[in-house]
């Protein structure tokens, strides 16, 4: 996964920095760790061979982070100063200041603009880190705030922007940014409820994600249209690999529809109708551009031509491969027995 033994500093200092900012008890401390977590991320973008599109993504990255720390430390030392000033008035702005900026490090909308843009010029593995870690300290130091009425908007605009702006994606990369702008619309609606619930989300995202970012980065896929010249050793074989899209989607029977079935569950009893009828109408629209990227794997007699690419699995990968499948098609079924069971 690593080329060097810096990369692996690197990367124990960006999780270092995240630890940091959720263990601290002052907002200048939790500032601290994030300058140490973002430092730490930006070698690594730009530690791959293609050096054009990684620099370029890295020194957006960089831009993009310093402004919305720039926006937290001022927030913070506004916090501080209460002479000549109306205190109630100054914390809603500061609070409103710190969430904001909040928002912009974990790329929800409507501070979204960068996170696709940055997606493309990564590699594999690095917008693994983005989609899943580098959002850990934002959505945590988030959770400590009431701030219904900014929260409210940023999940209804991140799941109506995460699933509409996916419809005319041709870059997977992309496309897994929107997804991961959709979901993380989902895990802000049960931020300040359930952390339960928001962190068996987060787990089951990241899992999910994880298994799907290491088929393409081993089968080395970055366009849609390269996932309909996929030839495998069986047409069985290809129908398994696509099931993953439609688990991620959170589609019934498969795992990734265990969390949103929790935040479902919790959101009707907590009367919030208007806000759960639009986080599954844009979780339908998710589901239509993965059914449409697993349209010629779900049709076992589609046609296939012999220069299409072909995809081979060696025995070890393809244990894993049917291993992870099933937790993936088959963890919901597993968990709801083992639930009935207790």
């Amino acid at each position: 996964m690593f080329n060097n033994s810096s990369s692996i500093l690197f990367v124990t200092m960006l999780m270092l920095g995240s630890l940091i900012s959720i263990t601290s008890n002052s907002w200048l401390g939790a500032w601290m760790g994030l300058e140490i977590n973002l430092l730490s991320f930006i070698p690594l973008m730009s530690d791959n061979n293609n050096n054009l599109m990684s620099s370029e993504a890295s020194l957006k990255y960089f831009l993009v982070q310093a402004l919305a720390s720039t926006v937290l430390l001022f927030a913070v030392i506004l916090m501080n100063i209460k002479n000549n000033m109306n205190f109630e008035t100054m914390s809603f702005f500061t609070s409103s200041m710190i969430f904001s900026s909040l928002l912009m490090k974990s790329g929800a909308a409507p501070f979204h603009f960068w996170f696709p843009n940055i997606m493309e010029g990564l590699t594999w593995i690095n917008c693994l880190f983005l989609m899943t870690w580098q959002k850990i300290a934002p959505l945590i130091l988030m959770s400590y705030f009431n701030m219904k009425l900014l929260l409210t908007i940023s999940i209804i605009l991140s799941v109506i922007i995460g699933s509409l702006s996916g419809l005319n994606q041709s870059s997977l990369r992309k496309l897994m940014a929107f997804s991961s702008i959709n979901h993380l619309g989902w895990m802000l609606s049960i931020l300040n409820l359930e952390n339960s619930i928001w962190l068996i989300y987060f787990l089951t995202y990241s899992f999910l994600s994880f298994w799907l970012i290491f088929l393409f980065n081993n089968f080395k896929i970055f366009h849609v249209n390269q996932m309909f010249s996929m030839f495998f050793n069986s047409k069985i074989l290809k129908f398994y690999f696509f099931l993953n899209f439609l688990s991620l989607g959170g589609l019934p029977p498969f795992l990734g529809f265990l969390p949103k079935w929790l935040v479902i569950q919790h959101l009707s009893s907590t009367n919030r109708g208007f806000l759960l009828l639009i986080l599954m109408m844009s979780t339908l629209i998710t589901l239509f551009f993965y059914l449409r990227i697993c349209y010629s794997a779900f049709m076992l007699n589609y046609f296939e031509n012999n220069w299409m690419n072909h995809i081979q699995i060696n025995n070890k990968n393809y244990y894993l491969f049917m291993i992870f499948t099933f937790f993936s098609t088959f963890g919901l079924m597993g968990i709801s027995m083992m639930y009935s069971m207790l």
